[in-house]
């Protein structure tokens, strides 16, 4: 049972991985995408808030999918299509193509963020110990690689289906493959489960939705608007400016490569809480930076502490709902919670432009600081007990994965 679970959570990593590739491939090249279709400002908005709308009611719809399937099963076919709609994106010539490609990518990154999370959550449950950070890690990781040949394509001025093309070829069949070891870590039966146990409060999960949407608030702010900020506010070069996501990307998988250590040490209450005031910290740097350099400096923080909040509000729902009502409405509370992921990331962009317009861009840097900060606040939703590993606090490391137990 040990090498089920190894194989799984290798496999899920690299699940993560594929997402976080296609994912920078898209949002990195989105000026390519305007000019290959004509776009006009005026319209590209809509195309762009219509992705995270369409996420949510994928999100949705798994939440009921996992009744009758298992979340293994929604990962497995929903990523080939995350990956070829990528490809539509670049292949088209057509707007009417264009939002075709967009819209069932927005659908089925709302099915596979979904998924993908609760394999994570369950697989956590299953090893005893927090692992969630290291498959946020490998989203990191593939979002790094996603940039860097995001930008060998701008650099070497390839159409964008010649840069998507050998991505897909590469990942689809690799990720077809290593779904064969997906694990369902409660058994594989999340809808006999869900059915038995009933759904989760919504008030339960409150707590947890404010602190998911206030992360991704503050992860579009800096994916949004740092490059602008550094070049127009900071008086950075224009290469300069193409830095601080960077950076933010690499700080990102050096804390989630060690966030899931810090957890089992300190316990995710105080991993959390750290992570909000090293965010909240950051923000402020970034508002009060007389130059590029220091600017810079805040945007790394912002890094180090945002990325711990998200996959530990996954892992809490889970939890919660899990002891609460069983198997089954963990991945109902996750598919919920996934959705204020999507709420994030419309509100953040559109706020912290419309505040820098109206007043100030260092001004606006403050209010993901406050909405960031708040998240203290809610920290001990993310306990008590039972978020705890390490120590005289570790939970018996017992696999239950629906075809007996096995020690680790």
């Amino acid at each position: 049972m040990t090498d089920v679970l190894r194989r799984g959570r290798a496999s899920l990593a690299f699940g993560f991985f594929t997402q976080g590739v296609a994912f920078a491939l898209l949002v990195t090249r989105i000026p390519a995408v305007q000019e290959r279709y004509g776009v006009s400002d005026a319209l590209l908005p809509v195309f762009l808030a219509a992705v995270p709308v369409l996420a949510g009611c994928g999100s949705v719809a798994t939440e009921r999918l996992v009744r009758r399937t298992p979340p293994s099963r929604l990962l497995r076919w929903s990523q080939p299509v995350v990956l070829l709609a990528l490809l539509g994106v670049g292949a088209g010539d057509q707007v009417a193509e264009l939002a075709v490609a967009l819209g069932v990518f927005g659908l089925s990154v709302g099915v596979l963020d979904a998924s993908m999370n609760m394999l994570g959550v369950s697989l956590q449950r299953a090893y005893g110990r927090s692992i969630m950070l290291s498959f946020h890690a490998a989203y990191s990781l593939g979002g790094i690689l996603g940039a860097s040949l995001a930008w060998a394509g701008a650099h070497w001025e390839l159409a964008l289906w010649v840069s998507y093309l050998p991505v897909v070829l590469v990942l689809l069949p690799a990720t077809l493959v290593g779904s064969r070891w997906y694990v369902d870590g409660d058994g594989g039966v999340a809808g006999e489960a869900a059915g038995a146990g009933g759904g989760v409060a919504f008030r339960v999960l409150l707590p947890l939705c404010l602190v998911m949407t206030f992360a991704y608030i503050g992860d579009s702010t800096v994916s949004n608007w740092s490059a602008k900020y550094v070049k127009d506010v900071l008086g950075g070069s224009e290469q300069l400016a193409t830095v601080p996501y960077n950076v933010y990307m690499v700080t990102t998988l050096v804390g989630r490569a060690l966030g899931d250590l810090g957890v089992r040490r300190l316990g995710a209450v105080a991993v959390v809480r750290l992570g909000a005031l090293v965010a909240a910290g950051g923000f402020v740097v970034v508002a009060a930076a007389p130059g590029a350099w220091a600017g810079m400096l805040g945007f790394t923080l912002v890094g180090l502490g945002l990325c711990v909040l998200v996959p530990q509000t996954f892992a809490a729902a889970g939890r919660h709902a899990f002891e609460g009502n069983g198997p089954g409405s963990s991945d109902a509370a996750i598919a919920r919670l996934n959705i204020f992921n999507y709420v994030g990331f419309l509100v953040g962009s559109p706020l912290v432009g419309a505040l820098g317009d109206a007043w100030s861009y260092r001004g606006a840097m403050l209010v993901p600081m406050a909405l960031v900060l708040v998240t203290t606040v809610y920290a001990r939703s993310f306990g008590p007990g039972g978020d705890r590993y390490g120590g005289g606090h570790e939970r018996p490391r017992t696999a239950d994965v629906g075809r007996g137990s096995n020690g680790l």
